[in-house]
């Protein structure tokens, strides 16, 4: 049995495909409708309740009614507030509760997440940019890593496919590469290349069953890789973006004073968590009402294999086929 089987085998789904979790984008819809079709779709908690209006036991209901298929969960552990911590903790709890059993943790100390969950018999992934973070996260106990290359979009790494399963290979743990996959020759590459399996978030957007502008899924569509910019002036740290107007009015770098107050022990955590305020708000905007006003959004270079908007569905049987092909 391959590591991409087992991979599949562990999480009980078809294809070794992951819909990534998506702020304003991961929709009930979508997230189902990737699962039904044999991959993974990854309930992002932030949106199914502040941009689709879901608590998250309704919502996580809502999904279950579209898909008996298995679910994954995103957990942000940064700790930027007790309040928020509390609330996470609440929202995983609420997660295993209702069946689901593959999460993802990111931006903090997994432990706790692993703790919870392992003793539901789940399993946790975390997402990493380079080797100082994967020994991290295995070091709280994750079971495999979801490895953030450089054609991510959003929170983009700083390394290629290439170099990331390079440095981590010798961890001996399940990789999992995200960035850069729009097509099945892109899928059937990173597989070769022994990551067990891929992550999409992109193309996702791109779909008839995610909610978000048609602005948002045509400006993805037209977009090519040269289109593709990073900007800190969005979270503080390298964001990719598709290089709009407002992008470009904007700039991409973060001001003195921000990168001061960022690396400053005492205030990052406030500005962090002021560019997080300011984003979540942008990024809800974009989703929602297009392209007619200020606005970014988030894609990878992956964009440049997207060339026109499809079912969800449509996308994961064409990459099942290729992958059943290899």
């Amino acid at each position: 049995m391959s590591n991409c089987d087992e991979f599949t085998k562990e999480l009980g789904i078809d294809f070794p495909l992951i819909c990534g979790a998506m702020y304003p984008c991961s929709n009930p819809e979508l997230v189902a409708a990737v699962s039904e079709a044999g991959g993974i779709g990854v309930i992002q908690p932030i949106s199914l309740a502040y941009v689709h209006g879901n608590d998250l036991r309704s919502g996580i209901a809502k999904i279950k009614s579209l898909t008996n298929k298995p679910l994954g969960f995103n957990a942000l552990i940064e700790k930027s507030s007790k309040i928020y911590e509390a609330r996470m903790r609440k929202w995983v709890n609420i997660a295993l509760d209702e069946g689901v059993r593959f999460f993802v943790t990111a931006l903090g100390n997994p432990s706790w997440v692993v703790e919870e969950v392992h003793a539901r018999g789940g399993i946790v992934y975390h997402d990493v940019t380079n080797r100082k973070w994967a020994e991290r996260g295995l070091q709280g106990g994750v079971d495999g890593l979801i490895c953030v290359n450089s054609r991510a979009g959003g929170h983009a790494g700083q390394k290629s496919p290439e170099d990331l399963m390079r440095e981590l290979e010798d961890l001996k743990v399940p990789l999992v590469c995200a960035g850069g996959i729009g097509t099945e020759k892109d899928f059937i590459e990173r597989l070769d290349m022994g990551y067990v399996a891929v992550q999409m978030g992109t193309r996702f957007i791109a779909t008839e069953e995610c909610n978000a502008h048609v602005d948002y899924k045509n400006a993805i569509c037209k977009a090519m890789e040269s289109d593709i910019v990073l900007t800190e002036r969005i979270s503080g740290i390298p964001v990719a973006v598709i290089n709009t107007p407002y992008i470009e009015s904007m700039g991409l770098n973060a001001t003195w004073i921000e990168k001061k107050l960022l690396q400053n022990r005492r205030t990052k955590h406030y500005m962090r968590l002021a560019y997080q305020l300011k984003s979540i708000w942008q990024l809800k905007r974009a989703s929602i009402r297009g392209s007619d006003y200020k606005d970014f959004f988030q894609a990878g270079k992956s964009v440049s294999g997207v060339v026109k908007v499809e079912s969800a569905s449509d996308v994961v049987n064409r990459f099942g086929q290729a992958y059943s092909a290899r």
